[in-house]
């Protein structure tokens, strides 16, 4: 008997493919209907959140003149800042809830909050060492940026959802894409520069989706979970709670203030650190929250940082006589409360100094580079195959280099005027458009707007330097300055960068194309 059938036989089973080409197929269709359909909400959402990992920056560098505190800040300064915050709460009209966030690796700044719900009013301090109020905070762009990443200035409840949901959207992406490319962690490394532009463009998406996975994923998921934080404790609300939310919010937030509307006095913060330190001797102080300060009914919060822990920190409650009530266990309590104690650090970056922060900016780009890279692949197939949109790659070339362009107009103006900045960007980013679709091509389009952006970078870190360099105290307005300068000189090598394309081009990636062969 011949043995030639059966190896043929094994060999055979041997190339078969792990996934099916129909399955490969639609994973295929639906990674691209879904980058399609939210691509401008993600592209925007990453590109703002890679900034956003430098928010304190910003803030710091908007206000360059604010003190800096580097030693721990004392019980003394901590009353002091509590008193001198609440005296000027009622001054403003803004005096119910206090809220003290210390210096910390990635903000050495002292600053104070207070808020009042009933009201709608509120103040933000700098406060120095000894818990002096020094000077309230101003920095326009750092919260216009904020506020743009988080909710896209919509109203709070919406535009959390919205944002939730575009992180549902990208995470959906990355599972599709990696089920679409078989061959994708193969071929990690693979990239062919000097052919086609949609090659490289395939190349270089899946690349950067690669290499930048596991990073990919916890910001997708983190920002999905954030966002989408009131749905998913009204679905808790409902399901363990019998449809009472503020049980299922007083689970998460903690035990609530009783509003008695009697005076008391402002309890001493020393024994409650000191209570925690028993505890914890290596804990550090990260914020302090009095909740409806000065009455009987009060509470204080004190959240405090164990190292080794990704958490900001566990929060301890506190009742207004100093007695310990209860705790967080952001740091070592149940798995869903540890879960939700580390997403927001590792959503933004804010668990180990600088360069974490540098590191997250990297593999932010990168995700951004993804996004953009994903609908150029898109229109450069269509344009492959006789049917090219070219309004729409006009479009999103519009869009693409339009939005460094709107930031930075909008931090110009945010130098000379805090106000009306949604507008400015709202209007600069419409002109983009209107450039985009009044041109010949989308390489003229990505040309105008490198190099008008390439001008406002360098204006935006000139007009900074001299409106701040006489009294500028903090070292992070200078490298917010040369990080700017830098920015710009790139956009104008990309401006002036001229390329040539040699060799076939390509109607899929080599990922797809073998993933679709079998």
């Amino acid at each position: 008997m011949s043995l030639k059938p059966i190896a043929h036989d094994v060999a055979r089973k041997r190339k078969r493919p792990l996934l099916s080409s129909k399955f490969v197929q639609a994973m295929l269709a639906g990674h691209s209907a879904l980058g399609l359909a939210f691509a401008a909400l993600i592209y925007i959402v990453c590109l703002t959140g890679t900034l956003s990992v430098f928010l304190p920056e910003f803030h710091r560098w908007e206000q360059p003149n604010a003190p800096l505190v580097t030693e721990p800040v004392s019980a003394k300064a901590i009353t002091e800042a509590a008193w001198a915050a609440h005296g000027q709460a009622l001054i403003d009209d803004a005096s119910q809830d206090i809220f003290l966030s210390f210096p910390s690796a990635y903000n050495p700044r002292f600053v104070v909050n207070y808020f009042n719900s009933a009201t709608r009013k509120d103040g933000e301090w700098v406060a120095d060492g000894d818990g002096r109020l020094v000077m309230r905070v101003v920095a326009p762009f750092a919260d216009f940026l904020g506020e743009l990443h988080t909710q896209l200035h919509l109203p709070r409840t919406l535009g959390f959802f919205i944002v939730g949901l575009t992180g549902v959207a990208l995470l959906s992406s990355l599972i599709s894409g990696l089920l679409a490319h078989p061959r994708i962690f193969k071929d990690a490394f693979a990239l062919r520069w000097g052919g086609s532009n949609r090659l490289q463009q395939a190349d270089l998406h899946n690349r950067l989706g690669v290499w930048g996975l596991p990073f990919h994923f916890v910001v997708s998921l983190s920002g999905a979970l954030l966002g989408l934080s009131t749905l998913i404790v009204g679905v808790l609300a409902m399901a363990a709670y019998n449809g009472d939310s503020d049980k299922a919010f007083a689970a998460i937030r903690g035990p609530q203030p009783i509003v008695t509307g009697q005076p008391g006095p402002i309890p001493e913060v020393g024994p409650m650190i000191a209570d925690v330190l028993r505890e914890k001797p290596d804990a550090r102080l990260v914020s302090i929250h009095f909740q409806r300060i000065a009455t009987s009914g009060q509470l204080v919060y004190v959240k405090m940082r164990t190292p080794g822990h990704l958490a900001f920190g566990n929060t301890y409650y506190f009742d207004g006589n100093g007695k310990r009530i209860g705790q967080g266990g952001l740091e070592d309590g149940g798995v869903g409360q540890q879960i939700l104690g580390v997403l927001q650090p590792l959503h933004f970056g804010w668990f180990d100094g600088i360069a974490a922060k540098i590191l997250y900016a990297v593999l932010g780009l990168a995700l951004t580079i993804v996004t953009q890279s994903g609908v150029a692949i898109w229109l450069a197939r269509r344009r492959d195959k006789g049917r090219p949109a070219e309004r729409w790659e006009r479009i999103w070339s519009g869009l693409v280099w339009g939005q460094p362009l709107a930031l930075a107009i909008t931090a110009t103006a945010a130098l000379f005027t805090g106000r009306a900045l949604v507008l400015i960007y709202l209007a600069v980013t419409i002109a983009d458009i209107v450039i985009a679709v009044s041109v010949s091509s989308a390489s003229l389009v990505k040309k105008i707007l490198q190099g008008l952006t390439a001008a406002t970078l360098a204006c935006v870190a000139g007009v900074h330097f001299y409106k701040w360099f006489a009294v500028a105290s903090d070292p992070a307005s200078y490298w917010i300055d040369a990080g700017l300068l830098v920015a710009a000189a790139i956009f104008l090598v990309l401006t002036f960068r001229t390329r040539r394309v040699t060799g076939p081009s390509y109607s899929l990636s080599r990922d797809a194309e073998t993933a679709i062969a079998g």
